[in-house]
């Protein structure tokens, strides 16, 4: 089962935010609660009802300080109504197999999919369905009729992930014209070629909070744009000035085009295509986007020369930090005179270290790119999702200024290292 989007609450607030969700019409009816391991409520979210959410209305609609309640993603839930339709579907290949002669059997039962993505009326399946050599007798039939009963006109099949490079997916059209399908997010049409590029709907809790920055009059650098998760948000909402967007995958540059001009906002974007290691861009951003994960340190050298030398500017670095495992009843304890932090404490202890540790590390090549002083400061640590057990996708907002010193007159200015 794919990801599903879900409100994480509190066990002792969670009727509450369930009774909110389904007066916004947004509580997707058709899963089940599912209790976490940590006394919360995982409430799953429509996923095209996402970005409708008002986070700061929802954590102020329950006075208490330690309520938890946060956007996250699971693939926890039961979904009696896909389950349903997959039982469809064995009773429709049932009778193809039986109209050529073939028996049904066991094996092939355990070879349907059990979930599957829907990209509009594309319905994309997972590799670990239809690998028997029985399929394959029936070709276009049998993905003319597993479209049928999933609901779509198109149908696709991934395998894995490309090792060129690119991290371009592996997926093959079974069924249909065409392999272009459309998201929208906030407002915004994320166009793309489902055989040829990835679509993170993981991200969009990032990608919303991107939308409520104020940019106005700013210079971005999108280092990793892709097909434009982040780079649109800051053209369409932020009121960034203009923003340099880097993709080094032809596939997702083609997507990256096509998106900037359905969203009209081409005019003020600058694709460079390649690898933002050798870009000639140099003391032009007042913001750059790291949005790579695992982790996205390649390129922070880059950013080190992208931003303006005389008034600094934001990074924003994603990375996916793994928290350390301890067994403890306790919040918080004392090991071999170390302080350590296990379940929620644990992860964010482990955050800030990250965070801190990154801080330190910036100031250095800050100094080595510039030949001058620099000063960091953590302003913000953001949990975009679960990656994997123990690791967590965050994002780090570092300010990062050249140093400054005071001079006779109380005023501040940029130190002179000439």
């Amino acid at each position: 089962m794919e990801n599903i989007p879900c409100l994480r609450v509190s066990q002792s607030h969670a009727q509450h935010f369930r009774t909110y969700l389904q007066s916004q019409h947004v509580l997707d009816t058709t899963l089940r609660l599912y209790k976490d391991t940590d006394d919360t409520i995982l409430l799953p979210i429509l996923p095209g009802s996402v970005s409708q959410l008002d986070m700061g209305h929802l954590q102020s609609t329950v006075d208490t300080s330690d309520s938890i309640c946060e956007i996250t993603w699971s693939q926890s839930f039961k979904n009696k109504q896909k389950q349903s339709i997959v039982n469809k579907l064995e009773v429709a290949l049932e009778k193809l197999l039986e109209s050529a002669g073939e028996e049904w059997t066991e094996e092939q039962s355990r070879d349907l999919p059990r979930g599957f993505e829907r990209h509009g009326d594309l319905i994309l399946l997972s590799d670990n369905c239809f690998s028997l050599s029985i399929w394959m007798k029936f070709g276009r039939s049998l993905w003319s009729t597993v479209a049928n009963v999933l609901g779509g006109d198109r149908l696709a099949k991934k395998s894995c992930i490309s090792d060129n490079g690119f991290r371009s997916p592996v997926v093959t059209l079974l069924h249909g014209g065409h392999s272009w399908v459309t998201h929208v997010d906030n407002g915004i049409r994320y166009s793309f070629d489902v055989t040829k590029c990835m679509f993170s709907s993981g991200n969009i809790t990032e990608k919303l909070r991107v939308a409520q920055f104020n940019c106005k009059g700013e210079t971005v650098v999108d280092l990793y744009a892709g097909i434009g998760y982040f780079t649109l948000p800051y053209l369409v909402h932020t009121g960034a000035a203009h923003v340099h967007a880097c993709e080094w995958n032809p596939d997702a540059v083609e997507a990256l085009r096509k998106n900037l001009n359905s969203n009209k906002v081409s005019r003020r974007c600058t694709i460079h295509q390649g690898d933002n290691r050798h870009l000639q861009l140099c003391d032009v951003a007042d913001r750059v986007n790291l949005g790579l994960i695992p982790s996205s340190e390649d390129g922070w050298p880059v950013a080190c020369r992208l931003l303006k030398r005389s008034t600094g500017g934001i990074l924003h670095i994603h990375h996916n930090v793994t928290s350390p495992m301890f067994k403890s009843d306790t919040s918080l304890e004392i090991r071999n005179d170390t302080l350590r932090f296990s379940g929620k404490k644990n992860d964010r202890g482990a955050w800030q270290v990250w965070a801190d540790c990154t801080a330190e590390r910036f100031i250095a090549l800050l100094k080595d790119t510039t030949g001058t002083e620099w000063r960091t400061h953590v302003q913000h640590i953001e949990h975009v999702k679960s990656y994997a057990p123990h690791i967590q996708h965050v994002v780090v907002d570092l300010e990062c200024r050249p140093l400054l010193e005071e001079n006779t007159h109380d005023e501040w200015k940029v130190c002179d290292n000439s």
